[in-house]
């Protein structure tokens, strides 16, 4: 379902006359960044990590998903087939955390609130996988937080909200104000979670505060409608900046959080899913690789 809706969507021609403005006070400079191919023909891919030893670990969506790893030199492997729908991905020390449920199928019962996903694990040096969490409906973004719990998003089914998921295995809704919810990243510096909105008619990226998360959070708007954008994932650069895809638009943003500032840093890039500064042998830590439905991996180099 999140697949077919922006295809839909660019068939309709809903991207006539979109655009972000590049913000003048944008910092550092608002300029394109040089792309280039990394990897094709990986099937339709939703997210990505980086495992910290040459290997760029991706959740693919064919066979009954798989969780695949590229290297730098273009070599491809399977780390765990058949997992079921792959979402995001987190990796802690030499443990790979992951999404699932996020196929197709998912999406049509997450519309009927039903929760066929889950929180799963895989040892990246034994293969061995557990479940950390079940009966997740249409898990999508994937981000830990310093107290060892996660947060797991959801963009499909009304309302969409975030759940975080406690070590010790209980859930609660997260930031219960910020709907249709898709990438996340956390903010050691400011204690604050940023949430962006994928399906809702304006795209925005909340700022909760993750001592207060209940309170109203600071709203950053991004320009245009919010299905044509379909903002997906987002990170947190080193720079202190937020790096988010617009999966219909084909755009990567660049957005200040603090003052909201915004340029577009890469365009025609059709279904972008998710994106992550390169970590570990073999990836440039100043540029950014995005994923694409297209089962394509880009990288963006300032």
């Amino acid at each position: 379902m999140r697949r077919l809706v922006p295809a839909l969507l660019l068939l309709a021609g809903s991207l006539t006359g979109l655009a972000v403005v590049p913000s003048a006070t944008a910092v550092p400079a608002c300029q394109p960044w040089h792309e280039q191919r990394v990897a094709s023909g990986l099937s339709s891919l939703e997210n990505l990590s980086f495992d910290g030893t040459g290997g760029l670990l991706l959740s693919a969506q064919k066979n009954g998903g798989s969780i695949l790893r590229l290297t730098a030199d273009g070599a491809v492997s399977t780390v765990a087939a058949k997992v079921g729908g792959p979402g995001g991905q987190v990796v802690v020390g030499r443990t790979l955390y992951f999404n699932t449920g996020d196929g197709t199928m998912d999406a049509v019962l997450g519309l009927l609130g039903q929760g066929t996903g889950t929180i799963s694990s895989i040892d990246l040096d034994t293969g061995a996988r557990a479940v950390v969490a079940r009966k997740l409906v249409m898990p999508n973004g994937l981000i830990r937080l310093p107290d060892g719990s996660f947060l797991t998003s959801r963009d499909i089914g009304a309302p969409g909200r975030t759940t975080r998921v406690f070590p010790d295995g209980h859930t609660e809704v997260f930031a219960p104000a910020v709907t249709s919810t898709n990438g996340m990243a956390y903010d050691a510096a400011r204690n604050v979670v940023y949430i962006d909105s994928t399906f809702n008619p304006a795209t925005t990226i909340s700022v909760v505060d993750l001592a207060h998360p209940d309170s109203a959070p600071r709203v950053i708007s991004i320009p245009g409608f919010g299905p044509a954008n379909s903002a997906d994932d987002l990170t947190l650069g080193a720079d202190g900046q937020l790096y988010v895809a617009l999966n219909v638009a084909g755009k990567i943003l660049r957005v200040d959080p603090d003052s909201g500032a915004q340029c577009t840093i890469a365009s025609g890039l059709p279904f972008s899913s998710s994106l992550r500064f390169g970590s570990g042998p073999g990836w440039d830590a100043d540029a950014l690789y995005v994923t694409s439905f297209r089962g394509t991996v880009t990288r963006l180099t300032p």
